[in-house]
């Protein structure tokens, strides 16, 4: 397998959803990330071997994302596009999709992207309202229109919103993880702790210039509208439980990630390709690994990625200490409290993950150095997309090093992966 150079990585602002976007599309989101991306590295004109991009909250008029993104860009018309869903690996998924064609030689370069927004979710009918519809449409005479007619009800007209609750359970995902951080005996202070190094570290890493060159402007914003550097444990310990309203309840608005709209997109290519460009490789994609766990049996539905990242090291023959820096998808707090938590388990990793011992702890101190999903915001499939941009501009930073990624999923999926230089 050739070597995959990730070359560049840009984004819009992410921002709380019902806000500054109202009404953005995922096509004009994606194609503000990828425009871009494009002048960051000039390929204007260039014809690329594919694209692959896709969202969770997909519109029906979306169905052809990445090449109608493709089509209103700058790239050469005989760019192809392909449309993914992982839900909210999906934008890691893309990168491993578009690197595996370049490694096996497929392709030279490739762009891959997410987006997602909950700002333009369109309403959907009642399914008896298309059955009456697809009826009246094949009723032939008057007299079939005017019994079709007066079948009609006006509890077709009920519009329904698409949801984040699992069709398996009925729970949403805050609520799984309500289930989750009690099972594993995670704290309300831990979370917060963990959503204050957040919002902290994307600060720091904003006032240091970090994303300067990674985020395009977009309806009049520069940066991330979610980070609260002047948060405090204090102002975390007084919000209220989000999903459990009783005692019990530690999942909160300020330990969870917010709707979030925004979209992202990263260019992977060759060596020999990026060398003929006279573009320098700020990292490589080395290896990536899918999971799912049995949430109908009772499996913590967030806990995929604890399966992902065993089968990933083990497959590479490293350990959970062999990396310099982690970035860990922060769905919420207890989600990431709960998966640090199993790999420390004896009885988790030997009867859930097959191993004669745990994969052990990790530096909390390397994970998520320039902020998380909690401070940064968690466009689903946009997610994928920050994290491995993120990654690489971190180690070309360091100059070397490797960067383990983690993300969960809905369905009770994990995507995991390895970056280095």
């Amino acid at each position: 397998m050739k070597k995959v150079a990730i070359i560049a990585g840009t984004r819009t602002p992410f921002v709380k959803s019902m806000a500054q976007y109202q009404g953005a599309s995922n096509q004009d989101l994606l194609s503000a990330a990828v425009a871009g991306l494009i002048g960051a590295t000039r390929l204007q004109g260039k014809c690329l071997g594919d694209v692959i991009t896709g969202s969770v909250m997909n519109h029906p008029l979306d169905w052809n994302l990445a090449r109608e993104v493709v089509l209103g860009s700058t790239l050469d018309p005989q760019t192809p596009g392909l449309n993914i869903q992982r839900a909210c690996g999906t934008g890691l998924e893309a990168a491993n999709l578009v690197a595996l064609k370049i490694g096996a030689g497929q392709i030279e370069v490739g762009i891959a992207g997410g987006t997602d927004t909950n700002s333009d979710i369109p309403l959907i009918g009642e399914r008896k309202l298309t059955h009456w519809l697809i009826k009246f449409q094949h009723a032939r005479s008057v007299a079939e229109k005017l019994r079709v007619i007066s079948s009609f009800s006006p509890a077709f007209l009920k519009p329904l919103l698409p949801t984040v609750k699992e069709p398996r359970t009925g729970l949403s995902m805050g609520e799984h993880c309500e289930l989750m951080v009690k099972e594993w005996g995670i704290t309300r202070a831990a979370q917060d702790e963990l959503a204050l190094a957040s919002h902290q570290n994307a600060a720091a890493a904003y006032a240091a210039g970090f994303f300067d060159d990674m985020i395009v402007p977009f309806r009049g914003l520069g940066r991330d509208t979610i980070t609260r550097g002047d948060t405090t444990l204090e102002k975390l310990s007084k919000l209220r439980p989000a999903f459990d309203p009783s005692a019990l309840g530690s999942l909160t608005a300020g330990n969870s990630t917010p709707l979030t709209d925004g979209a992202s997109a990263v260019l992977l290519a060759s060596e020999a390709w990026a060398q003929a460009q006279g573009l320098t490789p700020m990292a490589y994609f080395r290896d990536c690994e899918v999971s799912a766990v049995d949430i109908v049996a009772g499996a913590g539905l967030l806990m995929g990625p604890t399966l992902a990242v065993s089968r990933l090291l083990e497959r590479n023959g490293l350990t959970l200490g062999d990396f310099d820096f982690y970035e860990i998808h922060e769905a919420f707090a207890g989600q990431v409290l709960c998966t640090l938590k199993a790999w420390e388990d004896p009885d988790y990793c030997r009867n859930v993950l097959h191993r004669e011992r745990p994969l052990g702890s990790i530096d909390r101190s390397k994970m998520n150095v320039k902020g998380g999903s909690l401070a940064l915001g968690h466009p689903f499939a946009a997610t994928g997309g920050r994290i491995v941009a993120t990654a690489a501009k971190i180690l070309k930073e360091k100059g070397q090093g490797r960067v383990l990624i983690s993300i969960c999923t809905a369905g009770g999926m994990g995507v995991a992966a390895i970056v280095e230089r």
